[in-house]
């Protein structure tokens, strides 16, 4: 070979090195990235998380169900157990009123024993509860059916705070939000099926006997599912996957027994003034949501006589029209991450509805009031989930179950205070004074929402989990070949 050659096979050999030491970086960058993930905590999701949460929708349907069973037939059971308006209504309140007591041991029992222990509590809880109103369809048992329902109260305690709980525990980064809208859905349309049902099954006759027919009917349909949903849950529910189904859960997983304390956590929420203000606004929303599901009927009935039915199809529209809006504010969260900006736009139109529905509540045409309520439900029903996460998100690594379940005992507070007041203006004032007199409480929850600070804890942890296992070599344009793997039930 001629020196000439040789230099020219040399050049053309040192580009082609050149042209593989990008490459063999880039391999060498993935295999380092490969390494760290392997060396941190592993995160796997299981297919099992969706027979998780719609198991407990499921029990949260055939509990929330009963919170209306009462209120939306409210003359009728008045007239079954010669009882007043307000003696009924409370039928209603002691849901409220029995989770602002019980709330915190509940809560601590969430942290200490997990979510198999709770579910098996709130399933055994509602299957007594229905069994007691079984024995209670007499007219002169109303102590009876007050206690079957004070039985299905404290069951509601156990439930409430769950639907975040389970989405962290078991849902995917991408998917939490959407999990927890699941999760709420069940609650919603248990309500929804209260407004409907009790009205078709129950007709307003005049022969308490054959009421008491009618009334036995429902009590035993609802304890039949009770019971199913209670033996299910026995062998079904699971504590939690074997492995966590996010970094930010295996973050929450290694914090040792020992250094938690549920009473330090308490205080550091309380200090904790974003979620302060959640709390507060969370409280106002729901509360009047409490206070319009609970007096539904006695607003239709007055300005439409007869229409018992017709006010539980107006109450299933609202609940309707909420899981709609649920489902889509939780799909909408996982996508764009947006919760604060979310929840303040939700929140003012959840006031601009209400404003809607009081205004054209006495007009005279039905179908009017079936159009504004299911507004007036999309947004305020819809913000439910929106609330949940947002405190999750605010409160990150704090247990979930204690979050939601001071939002909670914020919204059973207030409910008591607005369906007992509003109940008051409406016998004094009309509907329309009822109305606005929410209207305004509303309007002050918009304004407080604006001043919520956006600090997404949850978030935050996530991305820096994925940063630590990313080598500062690859770039956002390079595509991770570790995903996030999902196994069988």
């Amino acid at each position: 070979m001629s020196e000439k050659e040789a230099h020219a096979d040399t050049k053309v050999n040192g580009a082609k090195n050149e042209e593989d030491r990008p490459k063999e970086a880039e391999v060498a960058c993935l295999q380092d990235a490969e390494q760290r993930r392997d060396q941190g905590p592993q995160t796997r999701l299981y297919k099992r998380r969706w027979l998780i949460v719609f198991l407990f929708s499921s029990y949260s349907l055939c509990n929330s169900f009963q919170w209306i069973q009462y209120g939306i037939i409210n003359n009728i059971f008045m007239h079954f157990y010669s009882v007043d308006a307000f003696t009924i209504d409370w039928m209603s309140m002691i849901y409220m009123l029995t989770y602002i007591p019980f709330i915190f041991p509940v809560a601590w029992l969430l942290d200490k024993k997990g979510l198999r222990v709770v579910a098996l509590a709130a399933t055994a809880l509602n299957c007594a509860g229905t069994w007691v109103k079984v024995l209670s369809a007499k007219p002169d048992l109303f102590a009876v059916t007050f206690f079957g329902q004070f039985c299905c109260s404290l069951a509601q305690v156990f439930i409430l705070g769950m639907p975040s709980r389970i989405a962290s525990v078991w849902f995917g980064s991408e998917e939490v939000s959407t999990a927890c809208s699941i999760g709420v859905f069940g609650n919603q349309l248990g309500i929804a099926i209260g407004f409907l049902v009790p009205p078709i099954l129950v007709p307003n006759v005049e022969d308490k006997t054959e009421l008491a027919y009618y009334i036995s009917i429902m009590f035993y349909i609802t304890a039949g599912v009770a019971t199913l949903l209670f033996v299910l849950v026995i062998f079904v529910f699971q504590e939690r996957p074997k492995l966590p189904p996010t970094q930010a859960q295996a973050v929450a997983r290694s914090i040792p027994p020992e250094e938690y304390s549920y009473t330090a956590s308490i205080l550091r929420l309380l200090r904790n003034k974003p979620f302060i203000l959640l709390i507060i606004t969370y409280g106002l929303n729901v509360g009047c949501f409490y206070a319009v599901g609970t007096l539904l009927n006695r607003m239709i009935i007055e300005h439409y006589p007869g229409e018992e039915v017709n006010a539980g199809r107006i109450g299933l529209t609202i609940v309707i029209a909420g899981m709609v809006g649920s489902l889509i504010c939780g799909v909408w969260l996982d996508r764009t991450k947006t919760y604060k900006q979310t929840t303040l736009a939700v929140y003012f139109m959840s006031l601009v509805g209400m404003i809607v529905y009081a205004a054209t509540l006495n007009l005279g045409h039905l179908w009017v009031v079936f159009v504004t309520a299911g507004a007036l439900g999309f947004f305020m029903t819809g913000y439910l989930p929106l609330g949940f996460e947002f405190a999750v998100e605010l409160t990150y690594p704090e247990c979930e179950g204690t979050s939601s379940g001071l939002l909670n005992c914020s919204a059973q507070v207030f409910g008591i205070i607005f369906t007992i007041s509003q109940g008051k203006i409406i016998d004094t004032y009309g509907t329309l004074a009822g109305n606005i007199f929410l209207c305004v409480f509303l309007l002050i929850g918009t304004v407080m929402t604006g001043f919520i600070k956006s600090d997404l804890r949850r978030q935050n942890a996530n991305r820096t989990a994925k940063a630590a296992e990313t080598p500062d070599c690859l770039n956002s344009s390079t595509p991770s070949p570790i995903i996030l793997q999902e196994e069988k039930m």
